[in-house]
């Protein structure tokens, strides 16, 4: 129920994942596929709820710098094989037996993994379709957008088995719902539904179950219609703004301004308009 667990140093998960890349086409964890300008990756194992194991992560990281790398790629559709979950949470027959060197290493690389997918450049949506718990709630919240299924359910659990959460939830559950909503869940280990989620802002919307994938891919949609620059700027700007001050963010967003300014997407947005056209944003 905690974020990533597995007996393995940070460098060696690192050089694994990069490993993968070069050497797998096919991850066993994870179903992974590109259509049009969408990835889509599907944690695969139904049978434990989708829970992250070792090699769960790191078929994860493999993924998804795959398509970071991948141009054609505009952005990315998270979520878990069946029904009932999202992500339940990690492994438990893992996370009982690493040592606290094991835990700290292992909760490093998590953190590493989600920072890649905040940061990826591309929006990300988790299509939470099930419980998003511990290590999966960190997941989704990494995720750029979060819509989510009535039946979904959502918490960081991890007290419950004597640890607080490791993939970066005690920083960004916070961030996105307030301290002391984060704290509630966070020190009672307890559960919130996808409407009570909705309510103080964990998930943007709620979906019916068969039509989560179809909103997601709309909203990707509606995205990839706009300057491909300016998305990179305008995530880039706003992960980094809320690590600072306002002014340091607005500072920020100056210098960001300016850089898109300079663009050809810029020139040829601007044309569109006044020309009463589509745009045909090139991406530089």
């Amino acid at each position: 129920m905690d974020s990533p667990v597995a007996a393995f140093t940070y460098e060696d998960a690192m050089t694994s994942a990069i490993s993968d890349v070069n050497s797998r086409p096919h991850f066993a964890n994870l179903l992974y596929e590109k259509r049009g300008a969408i990835a889509y990756v599907t944690v695969n194992r139904p049978k434990v709820l989708n829970a992250l194991n070792r090699a769960t992560w790191l078929d994860l990281r493999a993924a998804f710098e795959d398509a970071r790398d991948d141009a054609a790629v505009r952005g990315v559709i998270l979520t878990g094989a069946g029904d009932k979950a999202f992500v339940a949470g990690a492994d438990i027959t893992e996370l009982a037996h690493v040592s606290a060197v094991e835990a700290e290493a292992s909760s490093r690389f998590g953190q590493s993994f989600l920072d890649l997918i905040e940061n990826l450049g591309k929006p990300v949506i988790a299509a939470i379709n099930g419980f998003a718990l511990g290590g999966g709630c960190e997941t989704a919240m990494a995720c750029t957008i979060r819509i989510a299924a009535p039946h979904a359910k959502f918490g960081q659990p991890e007290v419950k088995l004597g640890l607080l959460p490791g993939g970066g939830g005690t920083q960004r559950l916070p961030r996105l719902i307030g301290k002391g909503r984060a704290l509630q869940l966070i020190l009672t280990g307890g559960m919130i539904g996808a409407e009570e989620a909705h309510r103080i802002g964990l998930v943007n919307e709620i979906v019916p179950a068969a039509e989560l994938i179809q909103r997601a891919e709309a909203i990707l949609h509606e995205i990839a219609a706009n300057g491909p620059v300016a998305i990179r700027y305008a995530l880039e700007a706003t992960n980094k703004g809320m690590d600072t001050s306002q002014s340091e963010g607005l500072a920020l967003e100056a210098s960001y301004f300016g850089l898109c300014a300079g663009t050809e997407d810029k020139k040829e947005g601007t044309s569109a308009f006044l020309d009463k056209r589509a745009p045909q944003f090139r991406g530089r």
